[in-house]
């Protein structure tokens, strides 16, 4: 199998990725639904745009190697590939972090519902 032929198929898991992660974001009942979308496109756009940048890459970097002529001519765009993959990860780390912390209010027990819960 080529690199390219791998790379799509890395892409075509896009899919299954962000209904796993639409199906985590559907257990926080705290959070409001226009935020879980937003969140949901988020995830999605960063894993499509490291996806794209990682075909991208794997395209030039399979025509470098064929000598030191094409290393300098495409060294530079395999550098911008990487920095759009960084970037990509930054951003789902970044999403991370927020869906985290909507995780840990989701589990806070408020006193005074759970007052009402002995209560009744």
């Amino acid at each position: 199998m080529d690199d390219l032929t791998e790379a799509l198929e890395k892409l075509s898991k896009i899919e299954e990725k962000t209904k796993k992660f639409e199906e985590m974001l559907s257990e926080l009942v705290s959070s409001d639904d226009k935020k879980k979308l937003l969140w949901k496109e988020i995830y999605e756009n960063a894993n499509l745009d490291r996806k794209n940048a990682y075909v991208l890459f794997v395209e030039a970097y399979t025509q470098m190697r064929s000598g030191l002529a094409e290393h300098v001519a495409i060294g530079g765009t395999l550098a911008k590939y990487l920095e759009r993959m960084n970037k990509s990860n930054e951003q789902l780390l970044k999403l991370a972090e927020i869906v985290a912390k909507a995780e840990v209010e989701n589990s806070k027990i408020d006193p005074d519902d759970l007052f009402s819960q002995i209560k009744d």
